[in-house]
């Protein structure tokens, strides 16, 4: 079927050619039933500068970047605004919605102007009441995923979460952190649920990507500071 976001977007924005249907939670759905997801998927744009969601608010919406970039930061004790990512055209946010009931660890903004298309979980629910196998998909992949992410130390999915949580910490380090001998210190605090929000991934796989990260030697935990090692460049 026709991308609905295309004739929603009326050509103003460079659309990404994902649906959100694409999204691994959707997988092994039927014709009629990503159908379904993409007709009852909500749609807005947002001009450069307005908030998507804030620091704090239940998590409840979750959606794929059609077109533009969101900037995910936080304000810290001192009132200082941290940009923690960008993220851009083609990104996917809050799969977190499936599994917990928790609040957004970081603030979204649009920073040009910016397509989403996605759920809040009271449409998502209603959908499920009309398309029951569509709930029960995602529960199969919702397993699935939870499973490769927290697998056996050693396999290849858990090197490559270690890989990308260290790249997230490289980028927020050199951005924000302060230089020191072993690397750079990020001394305000991250928690697992931050840092699982901006790798994508459950808060139980974070925990074991940063022990796997300490145990190599690659960061270093005092307290609430986090030392990124090798990033004295």
């Amino acid at each position: 079927m026709a991308c609905i976001c295309k004739d929603f977007a009326k050509g103003r924005l460079a659309l990404s050619p994902f649906c959100i249907g694409s999204h691994w939670a959707f997988g092994e759905l039927k014709a009629d039933e990503k159908a379904a997801l993409a007709d009852r998927a909500f749609r807005k744009i947002y001009p450069a500068g307005e908030i998507i969601f804030w620091e704090g608010e239940p998590a409840n919406m979750m959606f794929l970047i059609k077109a533009g970039r969101i900037r995910l930061s936080q304000i810290h004790e001192d009132g200082t605004e941290i940009t923690l990512d960008i993220r851009k055209c083609g990104d996917f946010l809050g799969e977190s919605m499936f599994t917990e009931t928790e609040r957004y660890p970081m603030t979204a903004t649009s920073i040009e102007e910016t397509l989403i298309c996605g759920f809040t979980r009271e449409r998502f629910e209603r959908l499920v009441l009309d398309y029951p196998n569509i709930g029960l998909q995602v529960i199969k992949n919702l397993s699935k995923r939870i499973a490769l992410l927290t697998g056996r130390v050693g396999s290849l999915s858990l090197t490559s979460l270690a890989d990308r949580l260290y790249n997230v910490l490289v980028g927020v380090s050199r951005e924000h952190g302060v230089k020191a001998d072993r690397g750079f210190s990020i001394a305000f605090p991250l928690t697992h649920e931050a840092l699982g929000f901006l790798v994508g991934a459950h808060r139980v796989s974070i925990t074991r990507a940063m022990n796997e990260l300490k145990r190599k030697g690659r960061i270093i935990q005092e307290g609430r500071k986090i030392i990124v090692c090798g990033e004295n460049g």
